[in-house]
């Protein structure tokens, strides 16, 4: 499985936001439309990811408020991101080795799409339920051990 086939379940709603929108602005859109991450662009290019990693981070360090930083001064601005072609499972390595749960898709500088480690895991579990159930349904139609002698 690939990351495409993740990205044509998911479908192509996708939030973003500039280095300079404030802290608070940004927090409002996740909370409004329950997300856990904004893509943050600057003239049509990737330069950074918001998740409620920097967030907490900042409340943490601000006595529990956002103030009127931007995104600019909490984003990471150096976010790992993957390919549509990127496989599955080189994708849950990713997320693991570097601790993240959201991933940015960039195919030829454009930007497909954000997956999330629930996207992943969500997409595997299905796959993993499908195989069950043809295997499962493969195995009923074995045929009985005399059946299989009589046919010769």
């Amino acid at each position: 499985m690939r990351v495409s086939d993740i990205l044509q379940v998911k479908g192509t709603v996708l939030y973003t936001v500039t280095p300079d929108t404030s802290l608070s602005d940004a927090v409002n859109t996740m909370a409004v439309h329950d997300i856990g991450s904004l893509v943050v662009m600057a003239y049509g290019d990737l330069v950074g990811m918001l998740t409620f990693r920097e967030i907490i981070k900042t409340l943490s360090t601000q006595g529990g408020s956002v103030g009127s930083a931007t995104i600019r001064k909490v984003m990471d601005d150096h976010p790992i991101t993957c390919t549509p072609d990127t496989d599955v499972n080189e994708v849950r390595r990713m997320m693991l080795d570097h601790h993240v749960r959201y991933l940015p898709v960039i195919d030829n500088r454009t930007l497909m799409g954000v997956i999330s480690f629930y996207d992943v895991a969500k997409a595997v579990v299905e796959e993993q339920s499908f195989e069950n159930r043809m295997l499962k349904a493969y195995i009923r139609d074995w045929p009985e051990e005399n059946e299989a002698h009589s046919v010769r």
